[in-house]
């Protein structure tokens, strides 16, 4: 390709051996052949053998002076005409590949398992519930759970609904069903008091999934009533808490007015890391003691905070806190350790007895929590800005390596546990196959054509 004016050269064009042997076979074969001839016989001395000998010699020479000039010229000819046959020649399209790759199969074996999988009660008390249980493949009948088939739904809105073996509005209906009697949800081990965490991503995918605004609306209205440090002070430190409820509400009421306070504890709780370039980062808590900078809930502040400033824009702290905990990412001298998968609990006091604590077991997957965080607009842009484009491919690629590696057949695995069985969490296949979806999505490029 060239940028300027000058025409190219034509393919199979002309240089100066080519001028010259075009010229010389422009005279002609046979007068080649007589040129060379008369030169060599007047130059050939007459002791070489006689006459006949010199006519011989001479007569040889020019015969096969001829003919190489014939054949020199034919030769030109024929590269100059393939030349421009290829320059009209369109260049070959590769084919489009023509079976799947491994992507798509793994989307496919997902939507399988979960429909081969999925649970079907009749309950006396709430009616048919149609869902998944906290987990796929439990040894024991397994009855719908809120988080289970609410992450249950968001695979199969990720997927399309490929068919109709599984209807959305079954499970749209079931997560009503779960609701509990004042209102909002709670996790298997959480009993009948309603927790934000729970209850937001419930109301998230429910607002996905079409359901009524009005009810959401009055959820959405319970649930912030509750989240407070008066009336829960162990979520509003928790980030974990913090994140998940901030996701769920800009799924299911962007506009309500808790997102930007949210928002701002997030962004005043971020600490100092001396570690990493004093470079702002998150731990586990909000307040003091916040304890160890964490890669885990660094990434979900970043993706929390990226998905608010795109509703909501963003401000100079805002911006700064979430750039910084990009960098922070950035930084870390042991991905093999940043990318660990992380346990914490959410210990509550419990309503009946505020001596004793209810304990929530949170999971982390957070290579796919790093991935996702990567792949923001913004994180991208500090990279180039900084000039780390190659740590930030760098740790992108090995996150979504890591994700990768934790499936067998669209399933991921969370691995063995108390009970020595190999355990299969809805959320954790809902966050590997959203992740690598919107990775492929992220790093696909249109051919550019001219």
């Amino acid at each position: 390709m060239r940028s300027d004016d000058s025409t190219a050269p034509e393919p199979g064009g002309s240089s100066e051996a080519a001028r010259f042997v075009g010229w010389l076979g422009s005279l002609g074969c046979a007068t080649a052949g007589y040129v060379v001839f008369q030169f060599l016989f007047g130059l050939l001395p007459d002791s070489l053998g006689g006459e006949a000998a010199k006519y011989l010699i001479a007569g040889v020479s020019g015969i096969g002076t001829a003919a190489s000039a014939w054949l020199a010229a034919a030769l030109v000819r024929a590269r100059a005409a393939v030349g421009r046959a290829d320059a009209n020649t369109p260049a070959p399209v590769a084919p489009a590949p023509s079976t799947p790759g491994p992507l798509p199969q793994i989307l496919a074996a997902a939507h399988h398992a979960l429909v081969t999988q999925v649970s079907v009660v009749d309950d006396p008390a709430r009616g048919l519930l149609t869902g998944w249980s906290h987990s796929l493949g439990e040894s024991a009948p397994s009855r719908p759970t809120a988080l289970g088939t609410s992450y249950g739904l968001h695979i199969m809105l990720d997927l399309g609904v490929p068919d109709g073996r599984l209807s959305t509005g079954d499970l749209v209906d079931t997560l009503w069903r779960l609701r509990l009697p004042g209102g909002g949800w709670s996790a298997r081990s959480q009993g009948t008091e309603p927790r934000p965490e729970i209850t937001a991503l419930v109301l998230g995918v429910l607002a996905r999934a079409g359901a009524s605004s009005e009810r959401v609306a009055a959820e959405v209205g319970r649930c912030t009533a509750g989240f407070t440090h008066e009336l829960d002070r162990a979520g509003r430190e928790s980030t974990h808490v913090v994140t998940t409820v901030l996701r769920g509400l800009l799924r299911a009421a962007p506009h309500s007015d808790v997102i930007p306070r949210l928002r701002e504890a997030l962004v005043d709780s971020a600490v100092s890391d001396p570690r990493r370039d004093h470079l702002r980062c998150w731990s586990y808590r909000l307040e003091p003691p916040y304890g160890l900078p964490s890669a885990l809930h660094t990434a979900q502040a970043v993706v929390a905070l990226d998905r608010t400033a795109r509703i909501l824009g963003e401000g100079a702290a805002s911006k700064a806190a979430r750039e910084d905990g990009v960098r922070w990412l950035l930084a870390c001298p042991d991905p093999a350790q940043d990318l660990r998968n992380l346990r914490e609990e959410v210990r509550r006091p419990r309503p009946d007895d505020p001596s004793r604590h209810e304990v929530l077991n949170v999971r982390h997957f957070t290579a796919s929590w790093t991935l996702r965080a990567l792949m923001t607009p913004g994180a991208r842009e500090v990279a180039e800005q900084d000039g780390l484009e190659t740590e930030w491919r760098a740790l992108l690629e090995r996150a979504a390596a890591t994700v990768w590696a934790a499936q067998t057949d669209g399933i991921w695995s969370w691995g063995r546990i108390e009970n020595s069985e190999l355990r299969h969490p809805m959320w954790m296949t809902y966050q590997g196959l959203s992740a690598l979806r919107a990775h492929a999505v992220w790093v696909y490029r249109q051919e550019e054509t001219s």
